[in-house]
C-alpha cells in the first residue's frame, strides 16, 4: 500500500484554516462585501475548473453563465417578488438551461472550434441583455433588495449575509471535490487525458461532456445569483466576453487541475482589481502626483505581467507547481 504524499497529508488542514479564517475575518475587521465578492468569484472559478481543469473543454463564454444568472435572480426578486433563495434557484436553474443550450450547439466540436462557437453565443447573450427592457441596458438592473431568507432571516445585514454566503459556497465547494472523486469525476479526467481511449471503452464522451458542461453552468449561474443578492444589482460587464477572460486567467494562474488552485487565483484577480486603485489614491495623497490616482485604469496591465511571471516561472500555476514540488516528498 502505498504511502500517502505531503499533499495528502496536509490539503485538509490547509482548507481547515481556510474555513477558519473566512469565520473570522469579519470579527478581525474584514469587509464583509469585499470577502463575499471574493467567495462568489472563487466559486466562479472552482465551477470552471471542473469544466477546464478536469474535462479539458475550455470556454470562453462562461460569462454568459454568471451574468445570465445574476440578471435571472435580480429581475426575480425586483419584479417578481421571489423571496431570495427562490430566486438563487431560479438564477442557478438559468444557468443550468443556458449550459444545456450552449452545451448541445457547442459538444461535438473540439478544440478552437468548441471555444468560438462558446464566445459567440455568449456574445448573443450580451445583445439581450444589452437591448431587453428588463435588464435595464447600459446601467445594468439596480436596487436589487436582499429580502428575507426563507421568510425568517434578514440579509439587510451584511454579517448574516456573509455566513449564509460562507455556507452556500462551502457546500458548492463540497459538491466540486465530490463530483472530481466520484466514478462521474474519473470518467471525465479519462476523457481529458485521452478520448479516443475513453470512446473506445465504451463510454459516451459527449454525454459526458454535455453534463459536465451543465454541471458547470449552473455552479457558475449560482455564483452569479449570489453575486446580484450580496452586492444589490447585475450589470453588463457580469455577460461581457472580458469576465470569460478574467476567470480563465483565475483558473490558470492558480493552477489547473486543482481544487485549491482556482481560490487563490481568483483571490489574486480580485484583490489586485479592488486594490490597485486604492494605492494609487494614497500615492497621489503621498507624493501629490495627480496621475497615481489613474493606478486602478491599469490593472489589467498589472494582471498581464502576474500571469506572464506565472507562465514563466510557474507553468502549472501556483498551487500546481507546489502540489508537484510536495507529491515528490513521501511521507515514511
Amino acid at each position: 500500500m502505498k504511502s500517502k504524499t505531503l499533499v495528502q497529508r496536509i490539503a485538509p488542514w490547509g482548507y481547515g484554516l481556510l474555513l477558519l479564517g473566512l469565520l473570522a475575518a469579519p470579527l478581525l475587521g474584514a469587509y464583509p462585501v469585499f470577502v463575499m465578492k471574493l467567495m462568489c468569484f472563487a466559486l466562479f472559478a472552482s465551477a470552471f475548473n471542473l469544466l477546464l481543469g478536469y474535462t479539458g473543454l475550455l470556454s470562453f463564454g462562461h460569462a454568459a453563465f454568471l451574468g445570465g444568472a445574476a440578471y435571472v435572480t435580480g429581475y426575480a426578486i425586483k419584479g417578481w417578488g421571489f423571496t431570495p433563495e427562490l430566486a438563487m434557484l431560479a438564477g442557478t436553474a438559468g444557468g443550468a438551461l443556458l449550459g444545456l443550450i450552449f452545451g448541445w450547439l457547442a459538444i461535438r466540436r473540439q478544440g478552437i472550434y468548441f471555444s468560438m462557437i462558446t464566445l459567440a453565443l455568449a456574445q448573443m447573450l450580451f445583445f439581450v441583455c444589452l437591448q431587453a427592457p428588463f435588464t435595464g441596458g447600459e446601467d445594468g438592473l439596480q436596487g436589487v433588495p436582499r429580502g428575507k431568507l426563507f421568510g425568517l432571516i434578514d440579509l439587510a445585514s451584511d454579517m448574516t449575509m456573509y455566513y449564509v454566503t460562507l455556507v452556500i459556497v462551502v457546500l458548492a465547494f463540497l459538491l466540486i471535490v465530490r463530483t472530481i472523486h466520484s466514478p462521474f469525476g474519473q470518467v471525465l479526467k479519462a476523457i481529458k487525458e485521452n478520448e479516443p481511449r475513453a470512446t473506445s471503452l465504451g463510454y459516451d464522451v459527449a454525454r459526458f461532456k454535455l453534463l459536465a458542461f451543465v454541471i458547470s453552468a449552473a455552479l457558475t449561474g449560482l455564483a452569479g445569483s449570489l453575486k446580484t443578492v450580496v452586492l444589490g444589482f447585475a450589470t453588463l460587464s457580469d455577460v461581457h466576453w472580458t469576465t470569460s477572460g478574467h476567470v480563465i486567467l483565475m483558473t490558470l494562474m492558480g493552477g489547473l487541475g486543482t481544487l485549491s488552485g482556482p481560490i487563490l487565483g481568483s483571490a489574486v484577480v480580485v484583490m489586485l482589481e479592488n486594490k490597485i486603485g486604492e494605492f494609487g489614491l494614497f500615492l497621489q495623497r503621498l507624493t501629490g502626483v495627480e496621475w497615481f490616482s489613474t493606478l486602478g485604469e491599469s490593472v489589467t496591465i498589472v494582471t498581464g505581467l502576474i500571469f506572464v511571471v506565472c507562465v514563466l516561472l510557474f507553468r502549472k500555476g501556483i498551487m500546481g507547481e507546489l502540489i508537484v514540488r510536495l507529491q515528490k516528498k513521501r511521507t515514511p
